[in-house]
């Protein structure tokens, strides 16, 4: 099992004392926000050069632990085109240096019509989802140029919000170099969540062989609201998604979401019984 963590979950203030805590869980892999991981470092757009990626990259690498996503969440249709232009503009220099890092797969969410990320059915209609497929292209084009994986996360926060609409942009897209970013919990609501063991045998079989990373986060019901929890303290069915992620995509890497201290310990020995029981 390829169990690791968001990096910014775990409060350190130094690179060094971020991955000598990460190995020291026990955990082999993390996702790289570099402007909240490295927020003491200039990581602006026009500041990642093959230097600071090869550091940020060999400091992981001696303590085994691989940089499986680089996360560059931006708005990519935002209403504000200069603010667009940025963002993408920001992702394609990650898709550049991205294997300076040692990491193949650069990963963001598809924004919303609004500049805030918030609930909007807006974000529902053929406009947004048209804009999407426009702004992944672009981006996927550039990944197709160093050889590196644009990975897509569905949420319904956002315009692809479902796992058809994940399959609609697949296929409006076709590339190798488009994957998804599996997150189980981005695709419940309060409507829906007690179907969710349909929805993610859904997501497997429209799109099960494009799954490259999962998130694994939990949910809690408060206030007919869905609030995030640590792992295996919430509601998810684990035991489906690890039935289904054994069967389906073997030794994925597993990134812990939204489960900071003193959850951590804890929930990465929940997940490893989880997989050993899937």
């Amino acid at each position: 099992m390829n169990l690791g963590i968001r990096g910014h979950d775990i409060e350190k203030n130094g690179l060094e004392e971020l991955v000598e805590e990460i190995e020291k869980k026990g955990l082999t892999s993390v996702q790289l926000a570099l402007s909240k991981s490295l927020n003491y470092v200039n990581t602006d757009l026009g500041s990642l050069s093959p230097g600071l990626a090869h550091y940020v990259g060999s400091t992981f690498q001696k303590h085994g632990i691989q940089i499986a996503v680089l996360g560059c969440y931006i708005n990519m249709i935002h209403p504000d085109k200069v603010e667009r232009r940025k963002g993408l503009e920001r992702f394609k220099e990650h898709i550049r240096y991205a294997r300076d890092f040692g990491c193949s797969i650069v990963g963001t969410e598809t924004g919303n019509v609004n500049a805030e990320i918030f609930y909007t059915t807006e974000n529902f209609k053929e406009e947004p989802f048209q804009e999407v497929v426009e702004s992944v292209r672009e981006l996927v084009e550039e990944a197709e140029k160093f050889g590196v994986i644009v990975g897509i996360e569905a949420g319904v926060n956002h315009p692809i919000y479902s796992s058809k609409v994940m399959k609609r942009l697949l296929d409006c897209v076709n590339s190798n170099n488009l994957q998804v970013i599996f997150d189980p919990v981005n695709l419940l609501t309060i409507d829906n969540y007690k179907e969710q063991d349909e929805i993610f045998e859904e997501a497997f079989n429209l799109f099960g062989d494009r799954m490259v990373i999962l998130h694994a986060k939990d949910f809690i019901v408060e206030n007919q609201m869905l609030k995030p929890a640590a792992v295996g303290k919430g509601l998810l069915n684990y035991d489906l998604v690890m039935k289904l992620i054994k069967e389906k995509k073997p030794f994925i890497n597993i990134l812990m979401e939204d489960t900071q201290e003193p959850f951590i310990d804890e929930s990465a020995v929940f997940l490893r019984e989880k997989y050993k029981q899937g």
